[in-house]
C-alpha cells in the first residue's frame, strides 16, 4: 500500500507529489487516513525558505482524518476515550522531549529545545517518511496527542481553526487570560486573529474589535459572527487616525505576523493594559518601536509561542460551543492535493480565509 503526499524538495520552487509506502502502525502510535490537511501561513514561509528546516519534507502540521490502524499499546486518545479504527481524530503537531530544561524545570513544553513537529522538521529521509498531513496517510508516532472529534461537529468547521485555535488557547490560558467584561482589540483578520476574537467572545469579553483586511476577510468574519467591530486598516487612507480612535483597550492581541503591527499596537492598550504578541511565529525582521509607550502606558508586553497537546484537547472540547455560536465552516475553502501551490498562493494573497487540502479527493 502506498500514499500520495505533497513534498517540499527545494525552497522557493513548486511543491511536488510523491508516493511513499505505508508502514505498519508503530508501537504506541497509529496510522491515520488523512481527510484534510490545513494550509497555514507558516507553510508559505516554509516553502519560501524563511525557516531553517530539513528537506525533502512532507508539509502539513494540522490535519484531521480517520484511524486506519492502531499500533501495539494504543487504546485511548489524549482524553482517555477509547480509540477504534474509523474514529475521526485530530492530532497535536508537536512532540516535546520531556527531559530538557524548559520541559522538566520551567514546565513550558512549547519551548522544548528538542521539539519535533509534523510537517516542519521531520524530513522524508527519516522513517516514517509519512510525517505531514498534506498526504493521503500520516504515521503518528508514540507520544503524539491524538483527540477524537466530538460527535456532531462538522470536520470542516473543526479544521477552520485547527492550528490557530490551539495556538490561541495556549495564549489565553497560559500567557494572558481574558477577563469578563474586557474590551479587546485583535490585530489581524486571518485564522489566528479570528480564533483570538472568537475565543475572547466565548470567554466573556464586552467588545471585540477586529483590525485587518482586505475587506473580503472582514466581511467573512462578520458573516461568521466573529467580532463586534470590523475595521479595514489594510485598505484605509488614514491608518493613524483609525488607530488613534481605538486607544484604550484592556487587551490588544497581535495576530498579524507583520512586524510593523507591533510598533502600531503599542499605542492601542489603555494605561496599565496588556499587549499579547502571538503572530510573530516566523522571523520577518526587526522594526523600530517607541519604548516610551511601554513605560508611559505601563504595559505588560507578553509573548506566546505555539501550543501543546493539552491545548489541542481544550480546543476540541470547545468545538461544540464554538460551532454553535460561530459559522466556522464558512471560513474554509477546499483544494485537491494536486493544487497545493494554488492553495498556498491563495493564503499568501489573502484571497481565502482558510485553505484546506482535501487529501482523499
Amino acid at each position: 500500500m502506498s500514499s500520495r503526499a505533497v513534498v517540499l524538495e527545494r525552497f522557493g520552487e513548486p511543491l511536488v507529489i510523491r508516493e511513499f509506502p505505508v508502514p505498519s502502525a508503530p508501537e504506541g502510535g497509529l496510522i491515520v487516513a488523512c481527510d484534510y490537511g490545513g494550509v497555514c501561513g507558516t507553510d508559505l514561509h516554509l516553502q519560501q525558505g524563511h525557516l531553517a528546516i530539513p528537506t525533502p519534507l512532507i508539509l502539513g502540521h494540522e490535519g484531521l482524518g480517520s484511524v486506519a490502524e492502531l499500533g501495539a499499546g494504543t487504546r485511548e486518545d489524549a482524553n482517555g476515550m477509547p480509540l477504534s479504527v474509523g474514529d475521526a481524530v485530530l492530532w497535536a503537531s508537536s512532540i516535546s522531549c520531556g527531559t530538557c530544561v524548559p520541559c522538566r524545570t520551567h514546565r513550558e513544553p512549547t519551548l522544548c529545545v528538542n521539539r519535533k513537529t509534523y510537517g516542519v522538521n521531520r524530513p522524508t529521509t527519516e522513517e516514517p517518511a509519512l510525517s505531514g498531513s498534506w498526504a493521503e496517510t500520516i504515521v503518528l508516532r508514540k507520544g503524539t496527542s491524538v483527540v477524537k472529534l466530538p460527535e456532531g461537529v462538522d470536520p470542516l468547521a473543526a479544521m477552520a481553526l485547527a492550528c490557530a485555535g490551539p495556538t490561541i488557547v495556549h495564549a489565553l490560558s497560559e500567557r494572558r487570560p481574558i477577563r469578563l467584561g474586557e474590551t479587546i482589540v485583535v490585530q489581524g483578520s486571518g485564522p489566528v486573529g479570528l480564533a483570538a476574537a472568537a475565543l475572547a467572545q466565548l470567554a466573556g469579553a464586552a467588545t471585540v474589535t477586529l483590525l485587518g483586511g482586505p475587506a473580503s476577510r472582514l466581511e467573512l468574519a462578520a458573516v461568521a459572527g466573529i467580532g463586534d467591530r470590523h475595521l479595514n486598516l489594510m485598505e484605509s487612507d488614514d491608518q493613524a487616525g483609525m488607530l488613534a480612535g481605538l486607544e484604550g483597550a484592556d487587551l490588544v492581541i497581535e495576530c498579524t505576523g507583520v512586524p510593523q503591527a507591533v510598533a502600531q499596537g503599542l499605542y492601542l492598550p489603555r494605561r496599565g493594559g496588556d499587549y499579547l504578541v502571538v503572530g510573530q511565529y516566523t522571523d520577518a525582521g526587526p522594526v523600530a518601536v517607541n519604548p516610551h509607550q511601554i513605560v508611559y502606558r505601563q504595559l505588560n508586553v507578553i509573548g506566546s509561542w505555539a501550543f501543546t497537546g493539552a491545548h489541542l484537547a481544550e480546543y476540541v472540547r470547545l468545538l461544540p460551543a464554538l460551532t454553535s455560536r460561530f459559522h466556522l465552516a464558512r471560513l474554509v475553502s477546499t483544494y485537491p492535493l494536486a493544487d497545493s501551490m494554488a492553495a498556498l498562493e491563495a493564503v499568501g494573497t489573502g484571497k481565502v480565509m482558510k485553505a484546506i487540502l482535501a487529501t482523499q479527493a
